[in-house]
């Protein structure tokens, strides 16, 4: 999405401002103390409340972005506003405003458990496509253990992530657990673009390094 000015004026930018710096340092300080789960043995759960694009505004560019500025100036508990507003930030090169407003969203959420999961889902995914996949992976760890259960997109997209962070052997066995709940999906690359339309190709392309491994040395279960 190209974006010619992301311009939040005034009080409004004051109103959206929050300190990143401690807080990105305690977070990551909590990520080394933990570590992922073991995968389970299936994922048949399906999770679209989670993993839905949000979304306030159709269209893009400038007049957008002012909407968006607008609604969330006006009403600081508009979470859809600021998750839109937080994507166009981080698309466009302004990565510390679009953190500031994901996590403000976050906080928005609050005990609205089926909202506070979309907006931690679509927060990684933009922090995944900015570079930083370890920051991705800990707003993916978040939403283990939750409801459902046993979603199915957590297979696939943790191995993703744990694949590009070098850790190989977790990535394969998460894999490993996407392969074993679907075999005929997940077995060769060959339906990534239909099971991952959202997905860049280079992302669907390490994928398919993953399961080249879990090809060459499928893990044992348990």
């Amino acid at each position: 999405m190209r974006v010619g000015r992301l311009s939040l004026r005034g009080n409004d930018v004051k109103k959206l401002r929050f300190p990143l710096a401690l807080g990105l340092a305690l977070c990551s300080l909590l990520a080394q103390a933990q570590s992922l789960p073991a995968p389970k043995e299936f994922y048949f759960d399906a999770d679209p409340q989670t993993t839905r694009a949000i979304s306030a505004l159709p269209g893009e560019g400038q007049d957008v972005v002012d909407k968006l500025a607008a609604a969330v100036a006006r009403k600081p508990g508009d979470v859809d506003s600021r998750v839109q507003l937080a994507r166009i930030a981080m698309q466009s090169g302004r990565t510390d405003l679009g953190n500031e407003l994901y996590q403000a969203a976050q906080r928005n959420a609050g005990s609205n458990q089926r909202l506070a999961r979309a907006v931690t889902w679509n927060y990684a995914w933009d922090l995944y496509r900015t570079g930083e996949a370890q920051r991705a992976l800990e707003q993916w760890q978040k939403l283990i253990g939750g409801w459902p259960s046993t979603p199915d997109w957590q297979p696939p997209t943790l191995a993703l992530a744990l694949w590009k962070l070098g850790h190989k052997a977790e990535a394969v066995a998460w894999y490993a657990a996407a392969v074993r709940t679907e075999p005929q999906q997940w077995g060769s690359a060959a339906r990534y673009p239909q099971l991952l339309p959202e997905w860049r190709e280079e992302d669907r392309a390490t994928l398919a390094e993953v399961l080249a491994a879990w090809q060459a040395n499928p893990p044992a279960w348990p």
